[in-house]
């Protein structure tokens, strides 16, 4: 048992990572990961909300009928997305705009509606919880790499910092403007992928 509460927990972190291996929750890494601030809260968000809704739906499970349970799924999940959006709002405006539709538009992540009918209706609130968390950490930290390097080498900037030295500017530094396009995330995402299926040799095809 503890074994698999360890799995569920840690699992997404690495070895089933939900965008590096099951390449879920693509389009929110192209869209928040201009600069770290609000893919750190991005990934936050996700964690909490999809944490929060498998201990829901695991409540739930053995009450909700078969046949109308994804649209109990997304009833959950709207709720708690309403809730973030208006703590975001009410406790950081800024970055509420910065983020915009996107953080309204977690209800349809694939990693959110998966972990819930995949696990949460299957299994207990306890391992459920951990699983969201899993999940949820899994996401954010492959927000977190993109955004790291597309603002670090677009903007010479992290958290909106200065942190290649105007010296280099100076020389001839230019800042890589096409890691401000959304398709350089894209290809972060892939380099991301291939160096963690390169590292993790049973996720390679045969």
């Amino acid at each position: 048992m503890k074994e698999e509460l360890k799995n569920a927990l840690l699992g997404p972190l690495s070895k089933n990572n939900p965008v590096a291996v099951q390449v879920l929750g693509i389009c929110s890494a192209l869209a928040v990961t201009v600069q770290l601030k609000p893919a750190i809260v991005m990934g936050l968000s996700v964690t909490i909300i999809v944490a929060m809704a498998n201990v829901v739906i695991s409540l739930l499970r053995n009450t909700v009928p078969n046949n109308v349970r994804i649209i109990v799924q997304l009833v959950v999940v709207a709720a708690l997305v309403t809730i973030v959006s208006e703590i975001l709002k009410a406790f950081l405006y800024d970055l509420s705009v910065q983020l915009s539709v996107y953080i309204g538009l977690i209800i349809t992540n694939c990693i959110l509606m998966g972990r819930l009918e995949a696990f949460a209706m299957g299994n207990k609130p306890g391992a459920s919880l951990l699983d969201g968390i899993g999940n949820g950490i899994g996401y954010a930290w492959i927000l977190i790499v993109v955004a790291f390097f597309r603002e670090l080498l677009g903007a010479g900037t992290l958290f909106g910092y200065r942190i290649i030295p105007e010296s280099f500017y100076e020389m001839g530094y230019v800042n890589n403007g096409m890691m401000m396009m959304p398709a350089m995330a894209l290809i972060i995402v892939a380099c991301i992928i291939w160096v963690h299926r390169s590292i993790n040799k049973d996720l390679q095809e045969k």
